[in-house]
């Protein structure tokens, strides 16, 4: 451990919470003169007094000893689909025989954190969110292992079984979900230990299908507010994803929470349902119009720093200090190549967010994003077609991109 750094960084918190030396020391019932000595590099404190020195600044014991935050962590939905191929889509009361059954994880959490880390397997990722003690619970917690993420903060229900779908997927690639939102339904703040958290971004989806994130608060509007507000004031920067839901009530839902986001990512039917507008044309047409003005509602709703809409022909960003609105036309995939596309939204946001981390100017973001969303289209499932970085890149080069949206 470096003395004269780890001073830095309680002389520098010490003074983002307006605490004088002598204060501090009374919360943690040593002398002004210990503090003195910590910030002047003269020492540093026992190692029993990082556990209450981390909880009085709301950071990690890692990040006092460090002084940096490092790392993704996702939040969220957690599932296990249960792949079953059938012939055909039976009438009711009839038969439909089961070729092939396969089984992978789902759900934005382990979806975007598998894409992280195999974008990038020396990114720190981590999850958090709620499963059952069941064999769908151990299965998706193989599979985060497997891929080198931290999933030691997942909180594990002993009523509720862990979230899943069976998906009756047909050969010409269409699917029908049959979702038990079991475990995923418990999950709230309580779920996640902020003082554990030492990421720059949370990310947290789907809002619309936590219900106890979901619910209303006297003061913030929603749980899913207030929780970005208290991940905020630890100085992580947050992130939201929200599901497509055509009977949900999104203003009530989603717009408490853009106060306290800084980025927002999201497809075109999710950010046109908040303020009601029709994200196409009536011939289909994406209306670039439309997204950009619910983009800059959003913005003038509370986002900080990025706004970010994904669609099938091209992906938008918003760049809420500047108000420079950014637009790049996804790849152009042939039909014959593509096996699937369902976990296309959460590749598109796991590239969104390997962007932001990295600083990519807007018009890099969104071809890295729409690079990561095709490679994803290579494979069934929702996560075995990522590719790494420097593929991504190179898959860019390779294919066409569509023609770009008129504005």
């Amino acid at each position: 451990m470096n003395p004269e750094g780890i001073g830095r960084t309680i002389g520098s918190l010490r003074k983002k919470m307006g605490l004088t030396q002598t204060e501090l020391a009374q919360r943690l019932n040593v002398s002004s003169k210990t503090v003195s000595k910590w910030e002047n590099g003269l020492g540093f404190p026992e190692v029993t007094q990082f556990p209450a020195l981390a909880a009085v600044f709301g950071v990690t014991i890692d990040y006092l000893m460090t002084g940096e935050r490092k790392g993704i962590t996702i939040a969220g939905n957690i599932l296990c689909d249960i792949v079953k191929t059938i012939d055909c889509y039976p009438e009711k009361g009839m038969l439909a025989n089961i070729s092939e059954i396969q089984q992978a994880v789902g759900g934005c959490a382990p979806n975007t954190a598998i894409d992280l880390a195999q974008i990038d397997p020396n990114l720190p990722v981590s999850v958090v969110g709620r499963i059952g003690n069941d064999e769908y619970g151990r299965f998706v917690v193989s599979q985060l292992s497997r891929h080198g993420i931290d999933g030691g903060r997942i909180a594990i229900s002993n009523h509720l079984p862990t979230s899943f779908s069976d998906v009756m997927s047909l050969p010409s690639g269409e699917r029908t979900f049959f979702h038990a939102r079991g475990s995923n339904a418990e999950f709230s703040p309580e779920d996640v230990d902020l003082a554990r958290l030492n990421c720059v971004i949370l990310h947290i989806g789907y809002i619309l299908l936590l219900d106890a994130f979901d619910r209303e608060d006297p003061e913030y509007g929603t749980v899913m507010a207030r929780f970005l507000r208290d991940v905020q004031e630890r100085g992580i920067k947050t992130s939201i994803d929200v599901v497509s839901d055509s009977t949900a009530d999104f203003k009530s839902k989603v717009v408490p929470a853009l106060k306290y986001c800084n980025y927002v990512i999201v497809n075109e039917i999710e950010s046109c349902s908040i303020t009601g507008l029709s994200p196409r044309h009536e011939d289909g047409t994406l209306h670039v119009e439309n997204i950009r003005e619910t983009m800059e509602f959003m913005a003038q709703a509370g986002v900080e720093d990025k706004v970010i809409v994904h669609s099938k022909e091209a992906g938008f960003c918003l760049d809420v200090a500047t108000g420079e609105f950014t637009m790049v036309p996804s790849l152009k995939i042939p039909s014959r190549e593509i096996k699937g596309s369902v976990g296309a939204g959460d590749a598109f946001c796991a590239g969104c967010l390997y962007g932001i981390y990295h600083n990519y100017d807007a018009v890099h973001l969104l071809e890295f994003a729409a690079g990561a969303a095709a490679s994803s289209l290579f494979a069934e499932n929702s996560t075995d077609g990522m590719l790494n970085k420097i593929e991504i890149e190179k898959l860019n080069q390779r294919y066409e991109r569509r023609s770009l949206p008129c504005l």
